[in-house]
């Protein structure tokens, strides 16, 4: 008996995603905190084998929030309707204000 006899096989040809796909009100998410804080900026996130395409939005005092888009065309969109520059998370890396925030508000933490 081998070490992963035991583990359940995917159905042969089957795609497994491990998280949701985006919605409504992941984007009237982010519209909302664009419209309710000054200085945003959209840092956006790569699609991945475990979620979908997401966008941090990132308030001019550190304060942020990340939720799915569905495709980097749809944050686009949205970075444009209200004029937030959209900078892409892995070349740019997070601004500083946003580790800084998370240090006074562990609270916000992920468990």
């Amino acid at each position: 008996m081998g070490w992963f006899s035991r583990r359940p096989r995917a159905a042969e040809g089957a795609v497994t995603k491990l998280d949701r796909e985006a919605t409504r009100e992941d984007l009237a998410a982010l519209e909302a905190f664009v419209t309710s804080r000054r200085g945003v900026e959209f840092y956006l996130e790569p699609e991945t084998t475990a979620t979908d395409t997401t966008v941090v939005a990132i308030a001019h005092d550190g304060e942020w929030i990340r939720r799915r888009t569905g495709t980097p065309r749809a944050a686009g969109a949205i970075a444009r309707k209200h004029a937030v520059p959209l900078y892409e998370a892995a070349r740019t890396g997070y601004p500083e204000r946003m580790r800084a925030w998370n240090r006074a508000h562990p609270e916000r933490r992920a468990r």
